[in-house]
């Protein structure tokens, strides 16, 4: 079973698919901030959450978004010469503000030149009715989809890492999202301390099952500047090293229904603050190995789901 050159659906894949050309997705930066940094919920975000939140590679919040595209865009276009853009809210939580500060910003962030998409990263918890229903609208305007950073389904490791939220939660945001018709990306975290091989599969396992549009596989990385970082000084834990990684997430992809978009198969962290893994600073390289691991075992995406 193959989608073009790969032997699972890629979002690059999908995306041609749709649009006819290479779509781009232009990382925003919307200036929210998260109810587990605010004190709504906690004051130190999630365990591995830097200052930035997780947009490390986003544009400068003092920008306008519309400047923030312009910027991204003549960034990429070294990478990409042409193709159609997806505008990305990235880092930290993108519904936590008001409904009208959310359609200003989400508006401006698709009426840009070359823009056919809204890709909305956030958590669970902050999709009230009125947020819904904007989105709802938005649905019906642009091609969009909203993530949702699970990271694991096991309650102790939810703890661990301060997500702030219970799997109920979840599972709640998935259904009020498809009854909208709205594309759902989850966000799974490989290596979290204490999680067995099984217990990350189990994570995998329950995402397929749950109607979710897309996937994003990440491997846990420790950056400076964390409180991830500060734990691991006082208790080293196991990392992965980059062959387990790779066979975990190709023991994944075969456990995923054959219609789920793959957006991420590893997360990379900034160069300059990434303590562990540093082999992840060579993501062609770990690509190129789960291609390489899929092709060994003459597998693909969903043949045991």
């Amino acid at each position: 079973m193959m989608w073009g050159d790969k032997r699972y659906l890629s979002l690059n894949y999908e995306l041609r698919k749709t649009f006819g050309t290479k779509v781009i997705k232009l990382s925003l930066d919307g200036g929210f901030t998260c109810p587990n940094r605010d004190g709504t919920i906690g004051n130190r975000g999630c365990i591995f959450c830097g200052e930035e939140g997780s947009g490390e590679f986003t544009s400068s919040r003092k920008l306008s978004i519309k400047d923030q595209i312009e910027s991204q865009k003549r960034f990429l276009s070294k990478k990409w010469s042409e193709g159609k853009y997806i505008s990305f809210f990235q880092n930290f939580t993108n519904t936590y503000s008001t409904v009208k500060d959310l359609n200003k910003k989400y508006s401006e962030a698709i009426s840009q030149n070359g823009v056919v998409g809204l890709a909305i990263a956030t958590r669970p918890d902050c999709l009230s009715e009125e947020v819904l229903k904007l989105l709802e609208e938005f649905n019906k305007k642009t091609f969009l989809w909203v993530e949702l950073g699970l990271q694991t389904i096991h309650g102790e490791t939810a703890k661990f890492i301060r997500r702030g939220y219970e799997l109920d939660c979840y599972e709640k945001a998935i259904i009020e999202l498809n009854k909208r018709n709205i594309k759902v990306v989850t966000h799974l975290i490989f290596g979290l301390p204490n999680e067995t091989n099984k217990d990350m599969l189990d994570s995998v396992k329950y995402i397929s099952n749950t109607n979710t549009w897309g996937v994003k596989f990440h491997n846990l990385y420790i950056q400076e500047g964390t409180d991830l970082y500060n734990y691991y000084i006082k208790n080293p834990f196991h990392i992965l090293s980059i062959d387990e990684y790779i066979s975990l997430v190709v023991d994944s992809i075969e456990l995923l229904p054959q219609n789920m978009v793959v957006h991420r198969l590893t997360g990379d962290g900034k160069k300059e603050l990434l303590v562990e893994p540093r082999w992840t600073l060579n993501k062609l390289k770990v690509l190129s190995s789960i291609d390489k691991e899929l092709k060994q075992r003459n597998t693909y995406q969903g043949i045991y789901y």
